[in-house]
């Protein structure tokens, strides 16, 4: 049995222009990014003459798109490029530019034109903000959008005649690195005339969303004090570079335990923490691969920023550290930085699937919020 390739259609409300695109997630590999191709297929009797449009944009958004103070709104266009697709500009092969692409002119006829972006290369990821369960409506987020409409010009548009579809920009860990994290210091205490030394370090630099995150301490006590309430937890810091200088510090996984280090003592312990959404599904202000609403995302990696590249472009910037912290008679903590991501994934192979498969696009939606026909504005289920 063939394989089969998944393509993701979306249509107007009246039917005047459908997009069919074969994946909805675009990998920036750090040296390039994927292309966004797809076909546009028009019906020419709904268009009555109109000239048809599709615009690839990237917004970020600190608040509600309405939301607007002393004449300035909290969002702004951090990319945005719109074509002409209909009538063409150009020969369609001139716009093809892979083999997915050629099937689907040739099974959908005659009305299919072809349509293709690169993205440059200061863009930053999807990320977005988690809401609290009372913020309906409100956002603070990277996005991405495809949207295809018709008009007598590219500033002719209507909920009617267009149709939106929310892609992500995501981005994959690149080689692992030999680099061993670790931390040491000392800490002195009054009374005391021996120190407390503390060392942190992890197995690696970089984990992957769903592992397992390892962190060796070891602790020699020579002070006086009585160490006590060792926790370590990963806590994920967001910055918010536009607008505001917001700053989010969440704790995404935590061991609190009553392990002790006596004075004169010593210990080393293996933790292990797992920080996985699906353990701060309700946790206001958490940074998020994309998209909110949907099952198919995960924490928000971590935040890879180009040289030469403005951090205030990125919008929002992410990263991740673990935090041991222990009392001697008052607390004193270590943090050691590491990265989050999602694995490369293994090259696709040479041989093109033959058989194709049309789905609606559309997510998985988060159980309990129903979501309106543009895809876009969630009310209570």
């Amino acid at each position: 049995m063939s394989p089969k390739h998944v393509v993701f259609k979306k249509a107007s409300r009246d039917k005047s222009v459908a997009v069919y695109m074969t994946k909805r997630d675009f990998v920036d590999h750090c040296d390039f990014v994927d292309p966004v191709d797809g076909v546009i297929v028009i019906d020419p009797l709904q268009l009555k003459g109109k000239k048809v449009y599709v615009m690839l944009s990237c917004t970020f958004r600190y608040g509600h798109q309405d939301v607007e103070v002393m004449g300035v709104a909290f969002r702004r266009d951090l990319f945005l490029v719109t074509r002409q697709v209909y009538p063409e500009l150009q020969d369609k092969e001139k716009l093809t530019h892979n083999k997915m692409q050629q099937k689907l002119l040739l099974k959908l006829g005659d009305n299919a034109f072809p349509f293709f972006f690169e993205f440059p290369d200061n863009l930053p990821c999807s990320v977005a903000l988690q809401p609290g369960p009372s913020d309906v409506g409100k956002k603070c987020a990277v996005e991405f959008e495809v949207k295809a409409f018709c008009g007598e010009n590219q500033d002719d548009k209507n909920k009617q005649n267009s149709v939106r579809l929310s892609i992500r920009k995501i981005q994959f860990s690149s080689e692992l690195s030999e680099l061993i994290p670790e931390t040491e210091t000392t800490f002195e205490f009054l009374m005391s005339e021996k120190p407390l030394h503390v060392r942190l370090s992890m197995s690696k630099e970089t984990f992957y969303h769903g592992e397992p995150v390892r962190v060796n301490v070891e602790i020699t006590n020579s002070s006086s004090r009585n160490i006590k309430d060792i926790s370590v937890s990963v806590e994920q810091v967001t910055n918010i570079v536009l607008y505001s200088n917001d700053k989010y510090v969440k704790s995404v996984a935590k061991e609190e335990t009553k392990d002790s280090v006596p004075s004169g003592t010593s210990l080393k312990k293996d933790y292990t923490l797992y920080p996985l959404l699906a353990h701060n599904k309700d946790r206001r202000g958490l940074a998020l691969d994309g998209r909110l609403k949907h099952e198919d995302t995960n924490l928000a990696s971590s935040s890879i920023v180009k040289q030469e590249v403005l951090k205030e472009v990125q919008g929002i910037l992410v990263f991740y550290k673990v935090v041991v912290r222990m009392i001697a008679s008052g607390e004193v903590s270590m943090e050691l930085p590491f990265r989050l991501m999602n694995p490369k994934p293994e090259p696709a192979k040479e041989s093109e699937p033959e058989d194709m498969v049309f789905e609606e696009f559309k997510r998985v939606y988060l159980k309990g919020v129903v979501y309106g026909d543009d895809d876009e504005s969630p009310t209570e289920a």
